[in-house]
C-alpha cells in the first residue's frame, strides 16, 4: 500500500495533543514529588515513604513516554521526507516504525497512569486508617 505524504502529516495534530497532555503529567508530578518531600520532612510519615518509589518509577514513565513520542515524531518527519523525495518504500516502512513508536508512548502513559492510581490509593488507605 502506498501512502501520500498528507497521511504522515495527520499525526502532527495528535502529536501536540500528546505532549500537551505528557507536559501537564510531568508537572502535576514534580509538584506531587515537592509537596512529597515536604511532608516527608516534616512528618516522616511511611505514607510519604510509599509514595516516593512510585513517584520515581512514574516518573520513569512519564520519561519514556515523551521520549517514544519524540522518536515517533522524527520518523514521521523523515517518512514525509522520504515519500516526497519518491523514495515510497522506505517512506512506508518508516511511516510504520512512527506509528509503533507513538503507540509505545500511548502504552507508557497507561502504565504511569495505572502507577498514578495506585499511589492514590497509597493516600486513601492511609485516609481511611484515621
Amino acid at each position: 500500500m502506498d501512502i501520500t505524504i498528507t497521511t504522515p502529516a495527520l499525526l502532527f495534530p495528535a502529536i501536540s495533543v500528546l505532549f500537551l497532555a505528557y507536559s501537564n503529567r510531568f508537572l502535576a508530578i514534580a509538584n506531587r514529588i515537592r509537596e512529597q518531600h515536604n511532608l516527608l520532612n516534616k512528618t516522616k510519615s511511611l505514607v510519604a515513604k510509599k509514595q516516593i518509589d512510585s513517584l520515581r518509577l512514574r516518573i520513569r514513565f512519564i520519561v519514556a513516554m515523551q521520549l517514544f513520542a519524540v522518536i515517533g515524531i522524527i520518523c514521521c518527519i523523515l517518512a514525509m521526507g522520504l515519500i516526497f523525495y519518491g523514495l515510497q518504500y522506505s517512506g512506508n516502512i518508516t511511516f510504520g516504525f512512527s506509528m509503533a513508536f507513538i503507540v509505545l508512548s500511548l502504552l507508557a502513559s497507561v502504565s504511569e497512569l495505572l502507577l498514578s492510581t495506585k499511589a492514590l490509593n497509597i493516600e486513601l488507605e492511609d485516609m481511611e486508617e484515621m
